[in-house]
């Protein structure tokens, strides 16, 4: 791969650099500082899905890369002892290999590969290394498992429906080139993010014998069997969520859980209430089923509980108490014992839950597996004897494989992806800080990130960056986007304001209905805060985020002039046309709004950026995915052409090729700095330095 021989250069071929200083003698120049840069993006890795071993010895893992010339990622499995020791691949190459999974004796490995192109299962002899092809799917598998006794996988998997034509064209002359046939739908949901427009269809359950040969299928009807499905101790049945009630498709998070068997194809639900029923896991004797869910209440944010109920379904109840955080990711390998992660302050946890109710948290810091921005993510898995294998995550570095170790309650970090890349590097510093909103004295959580080689009697640039969902978290995690602007002389403020995931259902519902609101008072009492600390320079204010944190970008310059620059990524600017034109408008309006938005015209504009756009001075960039189907186009454009109007300084940026998912392919990642940080230079008055 080709790199810059210094991080200086780099900056001022991106534009990035206004003035060199002036020169000075050897003896006074200062070492060399050695920064994160644009196309270190290309070289970072990590780890994720790892599995350990049923006797808690080895793990094996997808090591994920990015391609420079495919600007893709691609993954292939590992190998390592849970001591640290004999790490290696298992696969290589140009491909994507996933979703590893041990034989119950620990003898085989079962994964999904891309090696010839499609997507099909492998099975590999971990004695000899032996490998052979078990499917020929039309479709991508998900939620492979083995059954207990080793004889057969569960996977489930997209069945395409056939539909009449809607109506029938005249025959046309021979060698006429007429225009294709026009798309007729519908169906509710025709299209989603990062899928495009939906092709007729459902997920169904399949079982394929350990020896390969020919899927059986056991789910019928409309209607889609996601998730992962378990099997029962006996290798009889299959526990799995789906909606199967008639009108489905308007209710979606109103699942249950089912049973199947794997003989007659029998199907009986054991559950039964308004409101999503999931993550199903048995208990080793097979007469418990965990899983977790919550009564609904058409709120925007609400925590799911963990459940105990009996196999047949009767004597369901709550066992997570008044524990006040979601739970999610459920295991349950060996005696009372049932492992679940959970989000608390911007870090995710591991925990287990001993059916009286009693709660231990064992470890921290899982995450590292979204590069752009610290969002929360990660996975984990638990061998019998208690050892768990997961992804760790710290400001410095994305995920690595650690382990934690049951007998001494210790974790170790056992692989170090990125040392090559980042072990020579300067990266930004990351701090934690709390202060209380202007709004309710509410304390909120942030983090400040200050420029390598940061020297406080300097001041800086302050950018403020603000996170999506909204009903998400940021935290101490490694970010490519932070790092970057701040690389780029800037310190920057993110946090988590109110309604914000990790503090419970209160703090989240503090926006219900009311979205974009107080939430701008947590943001600016949180400027002020690092504005206080006496680096910032106030001159130079700036402010961006996406998807969530764009309709906030959007909104701060329609509520203060304070900021120098913005950039609006991927916003929501008028909720009335979101409501009507995202993939997700089946839920939007009931759940973010008190209903249909000509029933509630006034509630939508009033919670609208578009309603404040006559405020703004702020010169703002809008910067969104070409095929964006969750926050479309045309919500930048309005945002866009009313400043135009206005003649307020402006510009659309239209990515190439992205969703609502820039971040999915590297160059876009890229792009959407460079892009961000361009503007904010445009704008930016000559900083003064301190005495």
């Amino acid at each position: 791969m080709h790199k810059f021989k210094s991080s200086l250069l780099f900056l001022t071929l991106m534009g990035l650099v206004a003035s060199v200083a002036s020169a000075k003698t050897p003896s006074e120049k200062k070492p060399k500082i050695d920064k994160f840069q644009l196309l270190d993006v290309f070289q970072l890795e990590y780890a994720n899905d790892p599995q350990i071993s049923p006797d808690g010895k080895r793990i094996v893992y997808v090591r994920t890369s990015l391609d420079i010339m495919s600007d893709r990622s691609r993954g292939n499995l590992w190998i390592i002892n849970t001591n640290g020791s004999n790490h290696r691949p298992i696969t290589s190459g140009n491909r994507s290999d996933f979703s590893p999974r041990w034989s119950p004796d620990g003898k085989k490995l079962l994964y999904g590969s891309t090696v010839e192109g499609s997507v099909q299962l492998y099975l590999r002899w971990m004695d000899t290394g032996q490998t052979a092809k078990l499917t020929n799917l039309t479709s991508s598998p998900g939620g492979v498992s083995w059954s207990p006794d080793g004889k057969w996988i569960a996977f489930s998997m997209f069945v395409p429906s056939r539909s009449k034509p809607f109506t029938t064209m005249p025959a046309k002359p021979k060698g006429a080139k007429w225009a294709g046939n026009p798309k007729v739908i519908t169906k509710l949901r025709y299209r989603a993010d990062g899928a495009g427009y939906l092709p007729d269809g459902y997920r169904h359950l399949f079982v394929l014998s350990a020896e390969g040969g020919t899927p059986r299928r056991l789910t019928d009807g409309d209607f889609n069997h996601n998730g992962n499905p378990q099997w029962t101790p006996d290798s009889k049945s299959l526990i799995f969520t789906s909606n199967r009630r008639p009108g489905w498709e308007y209710d979606s998070r109103n699942s249950e859980i089912y049973e199947i068997a794997i003989a007659d194809k029998s199907i009986e639900a054991l559950t039964n209430r308004k409101g999503p029923d999931s993550n199903p896991t048995l208990s080793p004797d097979g007469k418990w089923i965990a899983y977790t869910g919550f009564d609904d209440r058409l709120q925007g944010y609400q925590i799911s509980k963990l459940y105990l109920m009996k196999r047949d379904g009767s004597n369901s109840r709550v066992i997570s108490g008044k524990f006040d955080r979601g739970i999610g990711s459920l295991n349950w390998k060996k005696g009372k014992r049932i492992y679940f992660r959970y989000d608390d302050k911007g870090n995710t946890k591991i925990a287990y839950i001993e059916p009286g109710g009693k709660i231990t948290t064992l470890l921290s810091n899982l995450g590292g597996t979204t590069l752009g921005r610290p969002y929360t993510s990660g996975s984990y898995s638990v061998a019998a004897n208690g050892t768990i294998a997961y992804t760790e995550s710290r400001p410095g570095y994305p995920a690595d494989l650690a382990v934690y170790d049951p007998s001494s309650g210790n974790t170790r970090r056992i692989t170090r992806l990125n040392e090559d890349l980042l072990g020579h590097k300067t990266l930004a510093k990351v701090e934690e800080i709390w202060w209380e909103s202007s709004y309710d004295k509410r304390k909120i959580q942030g983090w400040i990130v200050k420029p390598p080689g940061f020297n406080p009697n300097k001041t800086y640039p302050l950018m403020l960056e603000i996170h999506g969902g909204p009903f998400a978290n940021y935290g101490d995690r490694f970010s490519a986007e932070i790092q970057l602007y701040a690389a780029a002389g800037y310190v920057v403020l993110y946090s988590n304001p109110r309604g914000s995931t990790s503090y419970g259902e209160e703090f989240g519902n503090l926006i219900h209905h009311n979205y974009p609101g107080q939430d701008y008072d947590d943001l600016m009492s949180g400027v002020d805060t690092v504005i206080a600390k006496g680096y910032t320079d106030t001159k130079n204010l700036f402010v961006t985020g996406g998807s969530g944190g764009g309709v906030l970008t959007a909104w701060i310059v329609g509520h203060t002039n304070r900021f120098r620059a913005a950039v609006s990524a991927k916003p929501v600017i008028n909720w009335y046309s979101f409501a009507l034109t995202s993939d997700g408008y089946p839920m939007f309006y009931k759940y973010w709004f008190p209903g249909f938005p000509w029933d509630y015209m006034e509630h939508y504009m009033k919670r609208s950026p578009l309603t404040y756009v006559g405020h703004v001075t702020t010169p703002t960039m809008l910067l969104t995915g070409e095929v964006d189907y969750r926050t479309p186009m045309s919500e930048s454009e309005q945002f866009y052409q009313a400043l135009k109007l206005r003649k307020i300084d402006t510009a659309l940026v239209r990515i190439k090729g992205a969703g609502h998912g820039i971040a999915s392919r590297p160059s876009n990642l890229i792009a959407k700095v460079v892009h961000i940080l361009k503007w904010f230079e445009m704008h930016k008055k000559k900083s003064s330095t301190k005495p």
